[in-house]
């Protein structure tokens, strides 16, 4: 359904949400595979501190649709296009309706959602067959889950926005790509306080993605042994799906 990435060397990347956890891996992962990089997060000292050479960083905030257009000029100034640009910018915080805020849930939908749509708007007339876009999701995404109420919706949908656009771009043969990761060590999981089955580190997440831009599908989601259950557990009808997360989550976890 979407290009097979299996080349790297010399392919221009642009990683969104690069300075720590499954973005900074990943772009180390890039660059070891001979990508040619751009990066970009808030502050530039946290990219300089990778320490990845020939970079091309671009920091920039992604809720600031002006900044963004600023740094892709930057960006098709140096280098004259891009293969592909990859979304992984993300907040977190638990939340449930007890101690709701609604200011809070606000920023985390802006930065897991609509950084992206300003991202996508600043990118699409660049994007060329072979390449594309992708974006770093999650399986919170799939249905509703405890105390995911102010990141599960925004992960949905953004992996609403995907599919629609796969079906938009894939005809001309540009990629559009779901990544949908389970536990995943980071900062942002760092704040829950239940256990996490299958985690995993933020390089063996960012091999699973380099390994799923080699299969050509469209949701890259992982590890499997955990994200397959997930999405039987996504195909139940309401009630039985309600019962069954009750009782696996105590009432009261998320993903």
């Amino acid at each position: 359904m979407n290009p097979k990435l299996t080349e790297w060397n010399g392919r221009r990347v642009w990683l969104v949400g690069a300075s720590s956890g499954i973005g900074a891996a990943l772009a180390r992962a890039l660059a070891a595979h001979g990508a040619r990089l751009a990066l970009s997060a808030r502050r530039l000292e946290a990219l300089q501190a990778l320490g990845i050479d020939g970079a091309l960083l671009l920091p920039c905030n992604v809720l600031d649709a002006e900044a963004l257009a600023a740094a892709r000029a930057r960006l098709v100034a140096a280098w004259g296009g891009v293969d592909l640009v990859v979304y992984l910018a993300g907040d977190y915080e638990p939340m449930s309706a007890e101690g709701f805020d609604a200011a809070r849930a606000e920023r985390i939908v802006a930065v897991n959602f609509t950084g992206a749509l300003r991202l996508a708007g600043a990118v699409l007339g660049d994007l060329q067959p072979g390449g594309g876009i992708a974006f770093v999701a999650s399986v919170a995404g799939y249905r509703g889950l405890p105390k995911a109420l102010a990141y599960g919706p925004g992960k949905a949908a953004l992996i609403h926005f995907a599919e629609c656009l796969h079906l938009d771009l894939a005809p001309r043969g540009i990629g559009v790509w779901a990544i949908n990761p389970g536990f995943v060590a980071t900062r942002l999981t760092a704040k829950n306080d239940f256990a996490m089955p299958a985690m995993l580190s933020p390089e063996q997440a960012a091999e699973a993605i380099v390994d799923g831009f080699r299969s050509g599908a469209f949701e890259i989601h992982f590890p499997k042994r955990f994200t397959s259950v997930l999405k039987l557990l996504s195909k139940l009808p309401y009630g039985l799906y309600f019962r069954l997360i009750r009782r696996i989550t105590g009432g009261d976890h998320a993903s």
